[in-house]
């Protein structure tokens, strides 16, 4: 199964395992959960959202500081 993932404006096609979660994904990929929003075709989406195929998942890094 495949689905799209763009990460830091970089666009890919994805091979995963069923039932991949959102957390699943940002553990592989070294993306802290604290540190991004996802959005699963165009809709923000928690960590326990389940990626399907033909999904497009988008990481937008949050930019903090003091």
């Amino acid at each position: 199964m495949k689905f799209t993932l763009i990460n830091n404006k970089k666009t890919e096609q994805l091979s995963f395992k069923n039932n991949l979660t959102i957390k699943e994904l940002l553990d592989q990929i070294e993306k802290p959960l604290e540190t991004v929003v996802i959005k699963k075709n165009g809709q923000i989406v928690l960590e326990d959202e389940i990626i399907q195929e033909g999904d497009i998942i988008e990481v937008i890094q949050i930019i903090y500081g003091g």
